[in-house]
């Protein structure tokens, strides 16, 4: 690929593609969230080392997923990760105390006790879930931001871009993008639940996590079709000849524009819906997580798409139009693009080692005798 705006476009679609993979493995995050309640300890302990083998892959999937904005757009990177530093910097903290509340929780000398990092896990889960639904909420319902090229000459501040003065806790406050959030809190308890029935063979927990799947997949559809709704009411920004153009329900049209993309979402819908009912009625069924987990991964893929694709500006500025980011102005040179996209082609063997990996952990459900024999426990 040689054209810049076919490269432009290869690797928006594989930022959805991460996207997508990043909210499906946001399970872990909401089966952290699941750890209070009703559970005895050895229900809990096989719930947090159920967790704990797949906790390193939503932590990694969110790394990369920064690092290919960086590489790829990196007008996005510097504006967004640097300008709405608050609000990205929650987000990390809550994964970083994630990683060590594994790491801490069983360890001999543990001054705390395993509470205490159920209760960081919790943290995390709440948190880090959220607010990655209000990030993802301004690639739609905008941030207060401008963009000025031209400061990169100016040696007293070479800053090409500047952000409202409450630098991310403004996003936090719009009611637009607190919806996606609490969906994208509600969707990782649902999917969660949905894991521990598939992960774990205990027949107590399975039957609490089914009524689980249901009141948290409820609420999930509620939300869901609020912000849909929402969405498609939402005007923004496209880009015709270099020109920054405001268009009322412009992911509407969009979304309408690509048919493929419209059968994509629907297809995706259903088979969520699927997987929350049928997981919660039928007893013994296991495999919702599979349906709901692809559905998800569908149905934000095609989010991501409207978000960018057909000359739309995928971070529109609220202040100033004209400053808002497509894939367009944000992205590297042909030349990083070209070479990007050459190491790019490893990506399906790291997804196919991560299948091979992920089969041989799952291969039989764990179980409180396994726990009892286990020397590494989380």
């Amino acid at each position: 690929m040689n054209n810049i705006e076919n490269l432009q476009a290869y690797w928006w679609l594989l930022i959805a593609v991460l996207g997508a993979a990043l909210v499906f493995l946001l399970f872990v995050q909401g089966g952290q969230t699941l750890l209070y309640g009703k559970s005895s300890l050895a229900q809990r302990q096989m719930m947090v080392n159920s967790l704990g083998r797949k906790w390193e892959l939503t932590f990694t999937t969110l790394v990369v997923f920064g690092g290919a904005f960086f590489a790829s757009f990196p007008l996005f990177y510097s504006t967004s990760f640097g300008g709405a530093y608050w609000l990205w910097m929650l987000i990390l903290l809550s994964f970083v105390v994630q990683a060590f509340s594994y790491e801490f929780r069983r360890k001999n000398g543990n001054l705390y006790g395993t509470r205490f990092y159920d209760g960081l896990l919790m943290f995390n889960g709440i948190v880090g879930c959220t607010l990655l639904g209000v990030a993802v909420g301004t690639f739609f319902f905008g941030a207060d931001f401008t963009v000025q090229r031209s400061s990169l000459l100016d040696p007293a501040s070479p800053v090409i871009s500047r952000w409202a003065p409450t630098h991310g806790l403004e996003a936090i406050a719009c009611w637009k993008n607190l919806l996606l959030g609490f969906a994208v809190f509600f969707l990782a308890r649902t999917l969660g639940a949905m894991y521990f029935i598939n992960n774990i063979a205990d027949t107590a927990l399975s039957e609490r996590m089914r009524r689980q799947v249901l009141a948290n997949g409820l609420v999930f559809a509620v939300l869901f079709v609020a912000f849909v709704v929402v969405l498609m009411l939402q005007g923004g920004v496209r880009f015709i000849g270099g020109q920054a153009v405001e268009e009322p329900n412009i992911y509407l049209h969009n979304l309408l524009g690509m048919w493929w993309a419209a059968a994509i979402f629907l297809a995706g819908v259903l088979a969520v819906l699927y997987g929350i009912f049928r997981t919660a009625f039928r007893r013994g069924w296991r495999c919702g997580i599979w349906w709901a987990g692809i559905g998800t991964a569908a149905v934000v893929l095609v989010l991501f798409l409207i978000a960018g694709y057909a000359d739309t500006a995928y971070l529109p500025s609220v202040t100033d139009p004209s400053s808002s980011l497509s894939i367009a102005n944000s992205s590297s040179s042909l030349f990083t693009l070209r070479t990007m996209s050459y190491v790019s082609v490893l990506i399906p063997f790291v997804l196919a080692y991560i299948v091979y990996v992920w089969a041989k952990m799952n291969a039989k459900p764990i179980t409180e005798t396994e726990m009892a024999e286990e020397p590494h426990q989380y």
